[in-house]
């Protein structure tokens, strides 16, 4: 194949490509794929444009419509200013960027075509935590937000994110008081509920028809006549961030006042969260966190690291290593654009679900309100939101799904260690927020002799165990994803890990107010669950694993012994699904 000639097609598009093409560099990479004849590499890099997934546009840095390049930046914020214009003359954009390959020119790019379209583009003034320009958008009241960021993903991707400003797009499940006609919020359905969070239909789908409509890369207008912010963005989104996890100082009773010293083990796993992170500490009150040294620095190699995802195997050993040595009360990890926190207590990783059980118990203590999760995280929230008193949405995967979930959410969390503890503050995702009150849980239980293990002992008492898992496939070949969904759709088991299934839920349909999406959930017995679906933002093919211990059992062996029981059956589904699907885990 590396000897074939492009097809006349492909070989037309190429062309026409490279001719509006503005980087030299991206041209000379293509062109040198082209002379050597290798077909397959060529083709990948027309396989597509990047459509708008969970969290964006994301793809290798690589030319072509397939790829994250100069080329697809302009054209999207093209595209994208375009579309804002077709409602506001002159639509007011920030323009954020992390540190990873490309994402600081990346950003200028889109600033100065954002200029050239007549709009007024606001641009960070140095790498910045995606949530800081989340918040942003708010706090600036712009129409728009844009951040360069391929977040978590492995060190050859990028991708482009966009907050939509302005009025509130309005989606929200049917009723009054959010999904299934739960009470107890109140307020007007959609007022606010989209202002400042990612897109999402039909605004996705109207962008993408807005970018196909730009021409020709090269022949975009552009202008320098944007706007660099100052410091005082940063200074803004710290005083807010500690506002809004601790209550202005006046209203903190004396118990919430920093008084046991609290030592954190941290790493931002080569991304751009330490400087915000040990701000947002310091004007908290709370000692700065111990970072590992050789993670600290921003670098987008990721070098010590095979994936920059707290997530993957390995990615938290060092600061693991760094906890143990210092005998941290408490291990807090970032992703690269510090919209994720992973925690460790003790040497033993919580799971996501298990963060998000904490946080949301830390969040409606103090502020009782509608909570929401995903299709995919564990059944825990329900149940702690029912001994509140408070209705839980249950949304599709994805940050722009959840801060919809009620026009007056309190908190929201995702399995892939994604929390929403301040949504007013950022519609998104935010680890910097999430660290901060993980802090706070901490040395609460530590006046009293105790460590988040403890408190989730506690809920577990309250609400049982829900262990959950994951079987992911990493799969060079796409079609393998579709093939497996389908075979499983056609053919769903009658017994899964011993259970038996109970229940097919399909919801590529849209059902229960959600809309279309390849997700497919078979219900078991004993309050077991699992959920197939296809990554968003990853050629993976996830299968999300519950298994549950009522509190009934909770109370009657203890939560060590009930915990082991609920791993011994989430090992047994794990086994039983790798057998199912036939593909090898990642």
């Amino acid at each position: 194949m590396r000897d074939s000639v492009l097809p006349d097609e492909l070989a037309a598009r190429v062309a026409a490509w490279l001719a509006g093409d503005p980087d030299p560099d991206d041209r000379t990479e293509l062109a040198r794929l082209v002379a050597a004849g290798d077909v397959q590499a060529v083709a990948e890099r027309f396989a597509g444009p990047l459509a708008f997934g969970t969290a964006g546009l994301r793809g290798p840095l690589r030319a072509g419509p397939a790829g994250m390049n100069t080329a697809v930046v302009r054209r999207t914020t093209a595209g994208l200013a375009d579309w804002l214009r077709r409602s506001t003359p002159c639509p007011l954009v920030v323009v954020g960027h992390d540190a990873r390959r490309r994402s600081d020119r990346f950003a200028l790019d889109a600033a100065r075509v954002l200029a050239g379209a007549g709009a007024r583009a606001l641009l960070v003034p140095a790498p910045m935590p995606t949530p800081v320009v989340a918040f942003a958008v708010r706090h600036l009241g712009a129409d728009a937000g844009i951040v360069i960021t391929a977040s978590h993903n492995p060190a050859s991707d990028n991708g482009y994110k966009v907050y939509l400003g302005g009025p509130s797009d309005g989606l929200l499940p049917d009723g009054p008081d959010g999904p299934d006609g739960a009470g107890g919020a109140g307020g007007e359905p959609g007022k606010d509920a989209g202002r400042g969070a990612q897109l999402v239909a039909p605004a996705d789908a109207e962008i993408e028809r807005a970018i196909a409509a730009v021409g020709p890369a090269a022949d975009i207008p552009l202008a320098d006549g944007w706007e660099r912010l100052d410091r005082s963005l940063l200074d803004a989104y710290v005083d807010a961030a500690v506002r809004a996890v601790d209550g202005p100082p006046a209203a903190q009773p004396a118990a919430a006042q920093p008084a046991a010293s609290l030592l954190v083990a941290y790493t931002p796993l080569h991304g751009v969260g330490a400087v915000v992170l040990d701000a947002v500490f310091a004007r908290a009150g709370l000692a700065a966190p111990v970072t590992v040294p050789e993670q600290r620095e921003p670098d987008p190699a990721f070098p010590t690291v095979p994936f920059p995802n707290p997530e993957e195997p390995g990615a938290l050993d060092a600061v693991l290593r760094l906890g143990q040595r210092i005998g941290a009360d408490l291990v807090l990890a970032n992703d690269p654009d510090a919209d994720r926190c992973a925690v460790a207590v003790d040497g033993r990783v919580l799971t996501g679900d298990e963060v998000g059980l904490l946080l949301a118990d830390h969040v409606l203590r103090r502020r009782p309100g509608p909570v929401a999760t995903t299709v995919v995280s564990s059944s825990a929230l329900a149940a702690l939101a029912r001994l509140h008193g408070v209705p839980c949405a249950q949304t599709l995967t994805g940050f722009k799904w959840i801060m919809r979930a009620h026009p007056r959410l309190v908190f929201g969390y995702e399995e892939a260690l994604g929390y929403a503890v301040a949504p007013d503050l950022v519609r998104d995702k935010d680890g910097i927020t999430a660290a901060l009150a993980l802090a706070r849980a901490a040395q609460h239980a530590k006046r009293s002799g105790r460590t988040l293990l403890d408190v989730l002992d506690d809920l577990c008492r309250r609400v049982g165990v829900h262990a959950t898992g994951q079987v992911s496939a990493r799969c060079a070949d796409l079609a393998a994803i579709g093939t497996a969904m389908r075979g499983l759709r056609a053919a769903p088991p009658r017994r899964l890990g011993g259970r038996t299934v109970t229940a097919v839920r399909d919801l590529l349909g849209g059902v229960d107010g959600l809309p279309p999406a390849d997700v497919l959930i078979l219900h078991l017995d004993g309050d077991a669950r699992v959920v197939a679906r296809p990554s968003g933002t990853e050629p993976k093919l996830k299968v999300y694993l519950q298994a549950v211990v009522g509190p009934a059992d909770v109370a009657a062996t203890g939560p060590a012994a009930a915990r082991d029981r609920a791993q011994e059956d989430l090992a047994a589904l794990r086994t039983a699904v790798v057998d199912l699907l036939d593909l090898p885990p990642a």
